[in-house]
């Protein structure tokens, strides 16, 4: 564990998207953030929100607000809140109801993604999601008639396929040969990122995609497809809502 990094941190939720609860020690720390040497701890990014959590330490707990990314991971505590000084050993814990809550509706969005463009060929222009409710937005000039039913169907049905979702990282070059490998109208990937992290759906949906998902879509649970609106030129903005 441990083979992605940002700054100093090792970011443990890239190699184990499961893991709840570590050991670190304190790198930095101030009321503005604390760095750790190692942190599971999802910094947000692609429309996920940052993890919240806390940290254990002789006895005292820190709660963790949120994350900011700086030349290092920084852990927002909560505002009062004590804080670890460098070189204090610490537990952390990622809160989990809120992590996999965000990890079921990620992966549904790239399902939806998946179905709208093997469907409709749509590119996605948009989106952002909190715990079990998102948006996303697509270049779709004209709604055929029962679209948002369909669409909710046909989510559902690859939901029940339990298609399994795989994380890997490809060589850039490699990961660009991938057909369709960007479902967005912009290429967000940034130039200097040599190794491209790819979720795939398989079967469905191949992406490079930065944030945590669930092993396989029967993860997910129900998606429903809540509302379609109209965004102007032809931008439709689709909203769903994910339950057990």
């Amino acid at each position: 564990m441990g083979t992605h990094h940002h700054g100093r941190t090792a970011r443990l939720e890239l190699d184990d998207q499961t893991l709840r609860e570590w050991d670190a020690l304190v790198l930095a720390s101030g009321p503005e953030g604390i760095v750790l040497d190692r942190s599971a701890f999802y910094p947000g990014g692609g429309g996920q929100p940052p993890d919240e959590g806390v940290l254990l330490w002789q006895g005292v707990q820190t709660r963790i607000a949120g994350v900011r990314k700086g030349e290092d991971l920084e852990l927002i505590p909560v505002e009062g809140d004590p804080i670890p000084p460098a070189g204090t050993a610490v537990t952390g814990a990622v809160e989990d109801a809120r992590r996999t809550a965000l990890m079921r509706t990620h992966s549904g969005l790239h399902l939806l993604c998946g179905v709208v463009f093997r469907d409709y060929g749509c590119l996605v222009t948009g989106g952002n999601m909190e715990p079990l409710t998102a948006r996303m937005d697509f270049d779709l000039r004209e709604v055929p008639p029962g679209f948002k039913q369909a669409v909710e169907d046909a989510c559902n049905a690859e939901v029940e396929a339990d298609r399994r979702i795989d994380v890997k990282e490809l060589p850039r070059k490699e990961a660009f040969e991938i057909p369709d490998i960007i479902r967005t109208a912009t290429n967000l990937v940034p130039p200097e990122v040599q190794d491209v992290r790819i979720v795939d759906i398989v079967g469905l949906d191949t992406q490079a995609d930065g944030g945590t998902h669930v092993a396989s879509t029967k993860h997910i649970g129900r998606i429903q497809v809540a509302k379609v609106e109209n965004k102007g030129r032809g931008f439709r903005r689709l909203r769903i809502k994910i339950s057990d």
